[in-house]
C-alpha cells in the first residue's frame, strides 16, 4: 500500500514527487466524497487532531477543521491569542500540555521561519506546517498546484508565473518547490524591491514587467501585498502598486490567449486584482478553496498512515 515518504508535512522541499502525486489521487477520492449529499467518511475517526495557531487566519483554519471533521476525527482548536503564551510559556511547554491530553496529530501556524521543523524533533505526533512565517505554506501550494491539474489537465510543461510579493510570501516558495518538481516552468514577477536577492537561484524567470509574464504564462498566480510582515516601504504606495503591477479585466482581455488566474487569498481588491479580473471567467479562485479541502484531507489521512 503506498505511503507518503515522511512522517510530517513540514515543506514542499522536504517530499518528492511521488508524494505529490498520491496526495493528489488521494485528493481525487475526496473531492468526490464532499461534494456527495453525506459529506463525512469515518477515516479517521480514532485520531485526534490539534490546530495550533500563533497567527491570525481564517481560510487555513477553517479549511483544516471543516477537512478534519469530514474525515470524523475529534478537533481541538488552540488559539495563542487567548492562551498561556501570553502568560509566557515556551512553544514545547504549549504543545507537549496538548500533547498530555492524548493528541495523534498537530496542525500549526507560526510566525517564526522553522517552528514546525523544531517540533518534529522533539514531539512525537505528525505535524502539519500550516504556514511558517516567510517560509512555506505546504498545502496552500498542493492546493494550487492541484487546481492547475484539474483545470490544464496536467502540471508538466505548464508555465507559470507567481506575480506580486515574492519577498515576504511563504506561498511562494512552496508553489516554486511544488510546481519544479512536478515539470513546472516557472517565472516570478514583481517589482525589484519585493524580489529576493536568491530567487534566481532557485531555477525560475525573473521578469519585472507584468504585462510580459502574462504574455507568457499559462497560469498567473497573484500574490497579495504583505503589509503586515513589512516593517519599511518596498514601494510609493498602493496606488502605485496597482497602476504598474495590478491586474484588470481589460489587461486579461488585452492578451492573445486565455489564461488561468489564481489567488491563495485574501484577495486586496483594488490592489493586485481588480474586482472584474478576480470574479471573471478567467478566475480559479473559488476551485482553490473546495479543493483546499480536499487536499488537506487527503493530507491529513495519508499522514495517519491509513492509506
Amino acid at each position: 500500500m503506498s505511503k507518503l515518504s515522511q512522517r510530517h508535512l513540514l515543506g514542499i522541499k522536504n517530499i518528492t514527487a511521488q508524494d505529490i502525486e498520491l496526495i493528489f489521487e488521494t485528493a481525487d477520492t475526496f473531492k468526490e466524497v464532499i461534494n456527495r449529499p453525506i459529506k463525512k467518511v469515518p477515516s479517521l475517526r480514532d485520531v485526534t487532531i490539534a490546530n495550533i495557531f500563533f497567527e491570525n487566519s481564517t481560510r487555513t483554519r477553517l479549511s483544516f477543521e471543516l477537512a478534519e471533521k469530514r474525515l470524523s476525527a475529534d478537533v481541538v482548536n488552540f488559539s495563542a491569542s487567548t492562551s498561556s503564551v501570553k502568560k509566557g510559556e515556551t512553544l514545547l511547554d504549549t504543545v507537549n500540555n496538548i500533547l498530555a491530553m492524548k493528541v495523534d496529530m498537530v496542525v500549526m501556524r507560526h510566525a517564526s521561519v522553522g517552528a514546525p521543523h523544531f517540533l518534529a524533533r522533539h514531539i512525537k505526533a505528525n505535524i502539519v506546517n500550516a504556514g511558517d512565517g516567510t517560509h512555506e505554506h505546504p498545502t496552500q501550494a498542493l492546493l494550487d498546484t492541484y487546481s492547475i491539474r484539474e483545470k490544464l489537465g496536467g502540471v508538466a510543461g505548464k508555465k507559470v508565473a507567481i506575480i506580486g510579493d515574492i519577498l515576504h510570501s511563504r506561498v511562494a516558495l512552496s508553489n516554486i518547490f511544488a510546481l519544479q518538481k512536478l515539470g513546472a516552468k516557472v517565472m516570478v514577477c514583481g517589482p525589484p524591491t519585493l524580489l529576493p536577492k536568491f530567487i534566481s537561484s532557485l531555477g525560475v524567470q525573473v521578469e519585472l514587467d507584468v504585462k510580459k509574464a502574462l504574455e507568457w504564462c499559462d497560469v498567473a498566480n497573484v500574490l497579495r501585498i504583505q503589509l503586515e510582515r513589512q516593517q519599511i516601504k518596498y514601494f510609493p504606495s498602493l496606488r502605485e502598486y496597482s497602476l504598474y503591477y495590478g491586474i484588470t479585466k481589460r489587461t486579461l482581455d488585452n492578451l492573445k490567449k486565455q489564461i488561468v488566474i489564481m489567488h491563495p487569498g485574501p484577495i486586496n481588491r483594488g490592489v493586485e486584482l481588480s474586482s472584474d479580473a478576480a470574479d471573471s471567467p478567467h478566475s480559479i479562485i473559488l476551485d482553490q478553496v473546495e479543493n483546499g479541502v480536499a487536499v488537506r484531507m487527503a493530507v491529513l489521512y495519508l499522514l495517519a498512515g491509513a492509506a
